[in-house]
């Protein structure tokens, strides 16, 4: 497995504006180190402790990203050092992450995550909750939080047409929330879209932000 090489090959393909998450969670810190010394930084973990050991082995430079479903138990030990959270899926969570944010007294990026898929276990706010959630207002009184676009996963299907139009349909939200609720706020700019199997689609769709780790790193041992 070359990672450096997978990784470069992944990188030459996105455009300047989309950056790429290197999901690196159950592969071991070697792996990391290889794509590190390889230039990438932004590494997606989605289980606390696994993200803990990795983060007090790795270098202080690394931005790690939180990329899987987060349990408001679990924010007040990713505070201190988390980069940005993919996966904010209600107004709970932001609470909290707001209320750990604080207590280190860091700014938290968040992305709101959209159920666009057809899946039902998927995560996430619907259109509708998401407008909500965000006319109450109540999110603006949140300091310690920055939120800062969306995030969403496409159904698991080999339909291409349907994995487009899942994220035709997260791009057009985030430009109604970011003309509605954050025409003020150049900090709203991000939609995390697409993993290994469907990033390219995503990066046409208006993706700015990749996660993709198989691709990059193999299959994981679980």
């Amino acid at each position: 497995m070359d990672i450096q090489a997978n990784l470069k090959e992944v990188i030459a393909e996105l455009p300047t504006n989309v950056r790429l998450v290197a999901v690196s969670k159950f592969h071991p810190a070697e792996a990391i180190e290889a794509a590190y010394s390889a230039g990438q930084r932004i590494f997606g973990e989605s289980k606390e402790q696994e993200l803990s050991g990795k983060h007090e082995q790795l270098p202080k430079d690394i931005e790690w990203h939180f990329i899987g479903h987060l349990q408001t138990n679990k924010v007040k030990y990713i505070a201190p050092y988390i980069a940005m959270i993919h996966a904010a899926d209600s107004y709970k969570l932001l609470v909290e992450i707001n209320k750990q944010a604080a207590k280190h007294e860091r700014t938290i990026p968040c992305l709101l995550e959209i159920h666009i898929a057809q899946e039902e276990s998927k995560y996430g706010f619907t259109f509708d909750s998401c407008r909500e959630m965000l006319r109450t207002g109540e999110w603006k009184n949140l300091n310690n939080i920055c939120i800062a676009g969306v995030m969403g996963m496409a159904t698991n299907t080999e339909d291409e047409t349907e994995i487009a139009n899942e994220f035709h349909s997260l791009k057009v939200f985030f430009d109604e929330l970011k003309q509605e609720f954050f025409s003020d706020r150049p900090e709203f700019k991000e939609i995390s879209m697409g993993m290994s199997h469907d990033y390219p689609i995503a990066v046409k769709e208006g993706s700015t932000m990749i996660r993709v780790g198989s691709k990059i790193f193999g299959d994981r041992n679980y």
